[in-house]
């Protein structure tokens, strides 16, 4: 039995606390576009998906 999704939801919960040094934040900076990015691409990955059926 196939099943189907109709609906993705996604949630993020975002905190704006600082960090000691401005390397480090740098580098979580980095690291926050690394993951934006690949949810980004995961998600229009499965639209793809979603649109080819």
């Amino acid at each position: 039995m196939p099943i189907i999704v109709d609906e993705v939801v996604i949630s993020v919960e975002v905190n704006n606390q600082t960090t000691g040094s401005n390397t480090a934040g740098t580098q979580s900076n980095d690291e926050k576009q690394l993951l934006i990015t690949e949810c980004v691409e995961r998600v229009l990955e499965i639209l793809e998906q979603k649109k080819e059926r």
